[in-house]
């Protein structure tokens, strides 16, 4: 077991692995196995080299006959020829393992048809689920709140004091119900779906823009400080009605059925929003517009005690959560006398 020559250290080698494989095979030869390995690098490599080939012989032969792994290999098979060693391994691969092999590769197959038809099934169903998922939403404010609300889509809505807005995101379209009170909207772009604000049959449609919806009792008023908006009046008696294209700097008024169309410029459209950043600006208002303004975004209403004063016209710009100082500012310049109660203010002409 000490030769020198590559044959001579693949016989001990050999040697060593069917001792180790065999029944007989005790604490001592362990550590004199070890000294062997440890005593030559070209020991350990013929021995893992061998150990090896024997490893991938016993695994051919389970496969072959549906068990385990053999034993040792029988003696004198390390020490004969290498040709000979790879007969005898190709032997122990039977035509019946063979046959065992193929059959087993061709249920690898089906297996993995069956799983990738089940993926495709999931992918179609997922790919189907997205296509028509439908994003639902709804989103109010409180009196005297007002609100920046981000849309599914990238677009933002900006909600006044009590106000509400149902919101839809599908593939296709992009629909917005406003419900009660006023919001703007700054649209992201998508070309592939229009963005739509419906109020009582009336639609504003835009693709990408920056417009308001405001619904009052008996009124709409649609604002567009950027991009272009396409307002669609509901049909007539079973009749298409005509759609309004509004430029920025545009106000629409439907009331009552019929539609006003007013371009009053950039400057002046933009104030009409002022209120999202706390400010109400009124230009030649009568006293009663500008008190239902501030009433809608105070507990404390103003009331408006008789038609002199109602018709009273004023301008400027207020902050619309301090109506005391509104009112103040009335009492000095005008002439209105205030009642003030705790809850509300009451405004008689002098």
């Amino acid at each position: 077991m000490h030769g020198t020559t590559p044959t001579e250290i693949e016989a001990s080698a050999a040697h060593w692995l069917a001792r180790r494989d065999g029944t007989h095979w005790r604490a001592q030869d362990a550590l004199a196995l070890d000294a062997w390995l440890a005593a030559d690098t070209r020991h350990r490599v013929a021995f893992l080299r061998l150990q090896a080939g024997w490893a991938q012989s016993g695994r051919l032969q389970a496969l072959g006959a549906g068990g385990q792994p053999p034993g040792p290999p029988p003696r004198g098979f390390w020490q004969a020829p290498p040709s000979s060693r790879r007969e005898q391994m190709l032997q122990a691969v039977t035509p019946a393992t063979a046959r065992r092999v193929d059959t087993s590769r061709r249920f690898v197959a089906r297996l993995a048809n069956v799983v990738l038809l089940a993926a495709c099934a999931l992918l179609v169903q997922w790919g189907w689920r997205n296509y028509t998922h439908v994003d639902v939403a709804s989103y109010r404010t409180a009196m005297g709140e007002v609100r920046q609300q981000a849309l599914t889509d990238g677009s933002l809505a900006i909600l006044a004091s009590k106000s509400r807005i149902d919101v839809r995101m599908a593939r296709s379209q992009r629909d917005v119900v406003l419900m009660q009170g006023e919001a703007i909207f700054e649209v992201a772009k998508d070309r592939q779906r229009p963005f739509a604000v419906a109020v009582d049959g009336y639609r504003a449609v835009a693709v990408g823009t920056r417009f308001s919806v405001r619904r009052d009792a008996h009124d709409l008023r649609v604002v567009v400080t950027e991009g272009t908006v396409r307002l669609d009046s509901p049909d007539n008696n079973g009749h298409a009605s005509p759609s309004s294209l509004l430029p920025a700097g545009s106000v629409a008024l439907i009331h009552d059925g019929s539609v006003l169309v007013r371009n009053l410029g950039l400057a002046e459209v933009g104030q009409l929003l002022d209120w999202h950043n706390g400010w109400l600006v009124f230009r030649d208002t009568p006293l009663q517009d500008a008190v239902a303004e501030f009433n809608r975004y105070n507990a404390r209403k103003l009331q408006i005690a008789d038609p002199d004063a109602g018709a009273l016209r004023i301008g400027g710009s207020f902050r619309w959560d301090n109506e005391d100082t509104f009112v103040r500012l009335l009492e000095a310049g005008f002439p209105i006398r205030a009642e003030a109660s705790p809850g509300r203010i009451v405004l008689h002409s002098r």
